[in-house]
């Protein structure tokens, strides 16, 4: 008894130890967008490289999220519950350290358009966009860490305000184009970081359908997407 109680508590520990890894990824996920875009917004050159410098350590916590779930199938063999969580837990991290690529991409855009976007009204829907998607980010993270499959669900649908927004920057845009031709670089660079925010969105969706699936055994219905046609293949 013993030692299987001793197994036990190891378990838990490299459980705990798994879930506060994606705990910090998906913190400084968060802030690598929030960052981004106050970057964009301020045109600070300095915040965006920090956020490029500091997409090296969600890397690094993504190779340890490898290592620990490997460790934990092959020496406490989980089951049920419990391997739906590692598993999951495996994809999410995956899907994070996307998240901070995607953030990376916008903080690498700042210093290309910081003089070129001073007069594109379509400018002001992104810092919105952008706390849609941090919040649908943060939220999804505490409902893995809580195993909260109602507050999943909601982040499942809330994917469709992204989807709005995004399609919404691309008619503005599109028309901005056709109107002001010497604009089409600086808007095709907005319209580049508006599709980063909607991509960051889909995958917190995906997310949100992990962590209700590793709570509940079921999958979440299927999403509908914002908009029309807009939103591409991508």
């Amino acid at each position: 008894m013993a030692t299987t109680g001793h197994t036990v508590k190891a378990f838990d520990d490299d459980l705990s130890e798994l879930r506060a890894i994606i705990s910090e990824m998906g913190g400084r996920a968060e802030a690598a967008i929030e960052m981004a875009m106050n970057a964009l917004q301020r045109r600070d050159l300095e915040s965006a490289q920090k956020v490029v410098a500091g997409d090296k350590r969600i890397d690094e916590l993504e190779a340890d999220v490898d290592r620990l779930v490997v460790r934990l199938i092959a020496l406490r063999a989980p089951m049920a519950d419990d391997l739906r969580e590692v598993l999951a837990a495996l994809k999410i991290s995956g899907l994070v350290e996307r998240i901070g690529d995607y953030a990376k991409n916008i903080a690498k855009r700042v210093p290309v358009i910081a003089e070129e976007t001073r007069d594109i009204e379509a400018i002001s829907l992104l810092p919105a966009m952008g706390r849609a998607v941090s919040g649908m980010v943060r939220d999804v993270l505490d409902a893995f860490a809580a195993r909260d499959a109602k507050l999943a669900a909601d982040v499942h649908d809330r994917d469709r305000t992204v989807d709005d927004f995004y399609n919404s920057l691309f008619r503005t845009l599109l028309t901005h184009m056709m109107e002001s031709p010497h604009t089409i670089t600086a808007s095709t660079h907005l319209l580049f970081i508006g599709k980063n925010l909607e991509r960051m969105g889909d995958h917190a969706t995906n997310i949100a359908e992990m962590v209700y699936f590793a709570a509940t055994g079921e999958q979440l219905g299927e999403r509908v997407k914002g908009g029309d046609a807009l939103l591409g293949a991508g």
